[in-house]
């Protein structure tokens, strides 16, 4: 009796040792099918693109390395954006989605120029995030502000700026003001500088004859509505706003002063239709006594003279 239990035991156990091989079978065999189904079915028969307007969609589609046949679902999205904006340097983000059965749809963002950054000897059209667009001589000068006080490192077209650890601080400024100047529409007001040479301040050319004054670091939006209301109230009350804005109060509060700041040697650019850059001297002196001398409240150091 006990010989006969041992057996049926011992065939219970081996029936469970099949059925469980069994089972990992068949669910491998329904995985490859269904993953042939895949291979099979989902291919790229269309790519779509949006939000471009400087590049065509057959530059973009083009420099995605997306192919039609391609598999769908293998499809590698980060590797498709980095394609993207590593070929093409006005592409700020690219966000691509697979659609099924057969449809890849890339929604592109493109880069404004906002700014001129000088590097190795040669001037750069620069984006509000902080990425170089594009080469080029002194006629880049023309109708953009020109950025003071940071040394690009390495410049290469469709990067961003690479600059030496102790001007990174004075970087991330400068993106975070421009990055908020553009989400308000404002970046058209900025002219001739934006300078960053002080290192705990940003001054820079704003409106008809106005230089404000923001921090460094902190909430640059909050520095950007301030401005924007300061110019609403000069607006409604029809004065023209002019002198120096210093925005760099902890609270926010605005307060302007009569004599405008301006950079040492600062010299006003005015580009003529052939494309060389008539100067008038500047009567600013930040080191004291001439127009912008002492303008700076006591709490901002001005830039370094050097």
């Amino acid at each position: 009796m006990a010989a006969r239990k041992r057996r049926n035991r011992q065939r219970r156990r081996r029936r469970g040792r099949f059925g469980f091989l069994y089972k990992l079978l068949s669910f491998l065999i329904i995985f490859a099918a269904i993953l042939a189904g895949c291979v099979a079915f989902f291919r790229v028969n269309r790519v779509v693109v949006s939000g471009n307007g400087r590049y065509s969609e057959a530059d973009i589609i083009a420099a995605s390395q997306v192919e039609l046949g391609d598999n769908l679902l293998l499809v590698n999205r980060p590797q498709t954006a980095s394609s993207i904006m590593s070929r093409l340097p006005y592409v700020e983000t690219v966000a691509p989605v697979r659609r099924l059965p057969d449809t890849v749809e890339l929604h592109i963002t493109e880069s404004t120029a906002v700014a001129v950054i000088r590097a190795e000897g040669s001037y750069w059209l620069l984006s509000a995030g902080g990425k170089l667009l594009e080469q080029g001589d002194v006629s880049l000068r023309g109708t953009l502000p020109e950025v003071r006080g940071i040394t690009p490192q390495n410049p290469a077209e469709g990067l961003r700026i690479q600059v030496e650890v102790d001007q990174k601080s004075r970087l991330e400024g400068l993106r975070g003001l421009l990055t908020a100047l553009e989400d308000r529409g404002m970046v058209g007001n900025l002219h001739d500088f934006i300078d960053l040479t002080a290192g705990n301040a940003i001054y820079f050319d704003y409106g008809e004859n106005l230089t404000v004054v923001a921090p460094v670091s902190g909430d640059f939006d909050r520095v950007a509505l301030r401005l924007q209301r300061v110019e609403e109230t000069f607006a409604q009350q029809g004065e023209p706003l002019t002198g120096t804005l210093d925005l760099t109060d902890r609270d926010m509060k605005a307060h302007l002063l009569p004599e405008r700041w301006l950079p040492e040697n600062w010299r006003k650019r005015e580009v003529p239709i052939d494309g060389t850059t008539d100067t008038e001297p500047s009567t600013a002196d930040p080191a004291g006594g001439g127009e912008g001398g002492g303008v700076s409240p006591d709490d901002i150091v001005p830039p370094s003279q050097g």
